[in-house]
């Protein structure tokens, strides 16, 4: 099965606040947004423009979305993708959504990621 991945526009941030707050309005301000609430942590992925200073995170990041939506039953999608970027030192933070996943890697990363990726079968737009 070959795959299809799409590279989002957005420049994004990963950040990390406490986990006793609220869910900051300016994280729900974009089209692609993740929040994940632990014991530990309130994790928000976003696009870096609306995160105001202060707030601990990590930038520049950029997205390729698995285009979908993928069932339930196929089984290592992120594992197959994971290994090939790994392969060549590419750092990966990934999310999931009902339809999809979505694999992040740094900037400065993303034209070797895309190129790693054609070239094991992947089509990348």
């Amino acid at each position: 099965m070959s795959l299809t991945l799409t590279i989002l526009p957005e420049l994004l941030s990963i950040c990390r606040l406490a986990p006793e707050k609220k869910i900051p309005s300016w994280a729900v301000e974009s089209n692609f947004f993740s929040i994940t609430k632990t014991i530990d942590e309130l994790s928000i992925v976003c696009p870096t423009k609306f995160v105001p200073s202060g707030i601990q995170c990590d930038n520049d990041w950029r997205a390729l979305k698995i285009e979908g939506p993928l069932d339930f039953s196929l089984i290592g999608i992120l594992s197959a993708i994971s290994t090939v970027l790994a392969r060549e030192g590419i750092s990966i933070f990934a999310l999931s959504t009902f339809d999809t996943d979505y694999i992040l890697v740094k900037k400065e990363q993303l034209k070797k990621a895309v190129d790693t990726l054609k070239r094991n079968g992947y089509i990348v737009n």
